[in-house]
């Protein structure tokens, strides 16, 4: 992967934030816990609940995607409607527009896109790889992977251009909106993110690819173990410096791609890992108050590499595996020992008119929809399907209407959220693994092209 010299700069960089009275409580790691309710017999999947400043978040949970402060064609009422637990942003994105400061006036996240629940922020390690080698997703890259540790590390994907160059110390990013040069450091992502005022944040780090060659990936994750140490020290100072404010989680990011003993590496590197915090009673080291589990890796290994790092990480904080939403995936992710995840497919599949049944994921442009009344699934309990029919839906693609997009988007985020709940639900009645033989066997089933009505025990709808 190639390394660049400075760039000019072009945009004026985050300065620390600057606290605005005097506080009467210290803000510290106590602040925001996480509590294990119930275990799975087999596995290392648990139930629990994380606490933060603005709400608890009942896990495992799926956390929508709110890039820009906005969950694409979605508004935060009625997320909040479908029962999203927690939404998160992107700290690039924002940063970009309308500005870290500005969220920060605004008092934050939550307040600034009219969101009361907890909210977390992604630190601008996606776009290392999305704006460097221009691949979009974390599984099952397309291209030549490099199983026995050899491969290209200047890869990018077809048709991209590499908009990110890495160095030791941070990145450089050429904006994808007009072109201006960006510094991202470890220091600068948690200025940002202190900003933003998401309970929970993520540690910046350097995300590989399925491409990279094995000295890469070991390059990589020292470099990325060093800016960890730099986020969490960094982290502390802020945390003293805007007393004011709730005390906002970090959680470190485990890379390591596909090798277990770089995977199990990072969770030991970045579970000894403190920091000197300010608190009501003088000073208190303490670390990560969770970890994200990110990464490319092979979907097949999905389940493998949770697990290698489940069994590693702290038992008492919880672990946040980024970018997943299909139903296998959550099932592996959840038994291997994940508590929350998140994903852009649920919209980003909507506005493509597809849409998400317990019997697989339909296109709903297809012509036997044109005179289809039935909802998109039937007993499905959201929005969209309680007023909504297919054929409607059909008709908005084909007028080219922007509605369609809000509603099918609806039903998606419902449909992955119910999900997990129906998961969580069997985990602590003891009834898991009947419930995910039949998650796996109706939506993988061949019958997915005509799904029928749900009504069996297990269902995803109610």
């Amino acid at each position: 992967m190639t390394e660049m010299a400075d760039y000019p700069q072009t945009r004026r960089q985050p300065s620390d934030p600057t606290p605005a009275v005097v506080p009467t409580h210290h803000p510290s790691p106590r602040d925001v816990s996480f509590s294990i309710q119930t275990r799975m017999d087999s596995g290392l999947g648990r139930t629990g609940v994380i606490h933060t400043p603005h709400g608890q978040i009942q896990t495992p949970a799926f956390i929508p995607v709110a890039t820009q402060a906005s969950v694409k064609a979605v508004a935060p009422e009625q997320m909040s409607a479908i029962g999203a637990q927690a939404l998160l942003g992107n700290a690039y994105h924002l940063y970009l527009q309308p500005g870290a400061e500005l969220v920060d006036r605004a008092g934050g996240l939550g307040q600034f896109m009219n969101w009361s629940g907890p909210t977390f922020t992604d630190s601008g390690g996606f776009q290392v790889m999305s704006l460097g080698s221009g691949f979009k997703k974390v599984i099952d890259m397309s291209g030549p992977h490099a199983p026995d540790g050899t491969g290209s590390d200047d890869d990018t994907a077809a048709g991209k251009n590499r908009l990110a160059h890495v160095d030791d110390d941070g990145v450089w990013f050429t904006s994808h909106l007009d072109g201006s040069k960006h510094r991202f450091s470890p220091e600068i992502s948690m200025n940002i993110q202190h900003q933003l005022g998401a309970d929970i944040m993520f540690a910046f780090d350097e995300l590989t690819t399925l491409h990279n060659s094995r000295r890469y990936q070991e390059t990589s994750l020292e470099r990325t173990r060093l800016w960890a140490q730099r986020c969490l020290d960094h982290h502390a100072g802020l945390t003293a410096h805007r007393s004011d404010r709730p005390y906002q989680a970090l959680f470190g990011v485990i890379q390591g791609a596909q090798y277990e003993d770089l995977r199990r590496k990072a969770c030991q590197d970045l579970s000894a890992m403190q920091a000197e915090f300010v608190t009501d009673h003088g000073t208190d080291r303490a670390g990560f108050d969770g970890y994200g589990i990110g990464g490319a890796l092979e979907k097949k290994n999905l389940g493998t590499i949770v697990s290698w790092c489940a069994q590693e990480l702290p038992e008492d904080k919880p672990r946040h595996l980024l970018g997943i939403s299909e139903p296998d995936d959550l099932l592996w992710a959840i038994e291997s020992g994940a508590d929350t995840f998140d994903c852009v497919s649920p919209t980003r599949v909507a506005r493509t008119g597809a849409f998400y049944t317990d019997y697989g994921r339909i296109n709903l442009p297809r012509a036997q929809f044109k005179d289809d009344f039935a909802p998109l699934q039937p007993g499905c309990d959201c929005y969209t399907c309680a007023h909504y029919s297919r054929a409607y839906l059909r008709h908005l693609i084909k007028a080219k209407e922007l509605l369609v997009h809000t509603l099918i988007s609806i039903h998606n985020e419902r449909f992955v959220i119910r999900l997990v709940e129906t998961i969580r639900t069997s985990m602590i009645e003891g009834t898991y693994p009947e419930l995910k033989e039949q998650v796996l066997g109706r939506y993988y089933s061949a019958e997915a092209s005509d799904p029928p009505g749900a009504s069996a025990r297990f269902s995803v709808t109610p």
